[in-house]
């Protein structure tokens, strides 16, 4: 009788470390790291913890942090969250995807507000899945529709400014893209680059006395700054298109843009597969925002201080930002 309660007792204590495995692998921790408090990030954070939320329930516990947009501090939060052993690491904005990509290549990461995950992680001739321990969505959108829309409705505008953070290379792509298309159709382009939230108004009040009209994309200080460049620019009337719609919101006349907050729920539903064991992250493609889910914004505050007709845009099937 001994011999077999110490033989079961030795089978329970092999067997305790697997049942106490399994309980903890049913619980997740989800590493956060946000770049900058602005809407369409904050929209993105909210969608993804949603998601996982709904999915998950109790299961699942958040480390949210913002590194009120400072790329070192990125890189500190994330280094933080390996030393924690995270399950999953979200970064939204890519100053955090690459601060994560430098940080490990075990943890899974899922990216989101990437706008070119390409230039983002320095893959040339991407092919639509990174392949590593990295994944994510895109907030990609049609940038020439965002040029065309533009074009018609600032007729009239014949020197466009860029206005763009240098350290954002998502936004060097975007400009690049817009400025080929303007320049296809004999519209002049200017760059103005800035190099931090310091110097954004100065920046934008120049492009608005050199130019007819300023495109701005999307693009992570250009969002946390809008109403400071609407305040910039306003005295000269200078109407700007905005790559999405929470840039619109603060300085823009109109937008064609994503829902941040679906693009951050499917990123929590791509990371519930990954915790859950339904899906590798070296095999999920990026994923983007389908055409039909595309928004054509307008700011009626805006449009009517410089004139646009808003009236007209509501009969082309633009809709009004809720503010």
């Amino acid at each position: 009788m001994k011999k077999i309660l110490a033989l079961t007792l030795a089978v329970l204590l092999l067997c305790t470390p697997l049942l106490v495995s399994c309980q903890k692998g049913a619980k997740y921790t989800v590493g956060i790291c946000q770049l900058v408090q602005h809407p369409a990030l904050d929209s993105a954070t909210k969608g993804f913890k949603d998601a996982l939320t709904a999915i998950l329930g109790d299961d699942v516990t958040f480390d949210e942090q913002n590194a009120a947009n400072s790329v070192d501090t990125c890189s500190t939060i994330v280094s933080t969250f390996v030393t924690k052993k995270v399950d999953l690491i979200m970064a939204n904005a890519t100053p955090a995807l690459q601060a994560a990509q430098n940080a490990t290549t075990e943890i899974p990461i899922l990216g989101t507000s990437i706008t070119e995950y390409g230039v983002a992680l320095g893959i040339e001739n991407f092919s639509g899945t990174v392949g590593t321990n990295i994944s994510g969505t895109s907030d990609l959108a049609p940038l020439d529709q965002q040029a065309q829309m533009l074009i018609d409705l600032v007729p009239s505008a014949k020197t466009v400014g860029l206005l763009y953070c240098a350290s954002e290379p998502n936004s060097a792509y975007q400009v690049k893209k817009v400025s080929e298309y303007l320049t296809s159709k004999n519209i002049t382009c200017k760059d103005y680059k800035f190099t931090d939230s310091n110097d954004v108004q100065l920046v934008a009040q120049r492009a608005s006395s050199e130019c007819d009209a300023i495109y701005a994309p999307t693009d992570n200080t250009v969002a946390s700054c809008a109403e400071s460049i609407w305040g910039a620019v306003s005295e000269k009337k200078t109407p700007i298109i905005a790559g999405e719609s929470g840039i619109c919101s603060g300085c823009g006349i109109a937008t064609l843009s994503i829902d941040y907050y679906d693009l951050g729920y499917k990123t929590g539903e791509m990371a519930a597969k990954i915790l859950k064991g339904e899906s590798k992250v070296s095999e999920m493609p990026i994923e983007y925002t389908p055409a039909e889910k595309l928004t054509k914004l307008y700011n009626k505050e805006i449009c009517e201080a410089v004139g646009i007709n808003t009236a007209e845009l509501e009969a082309k099937g633009y809709k009004a930002i809720e503010k």
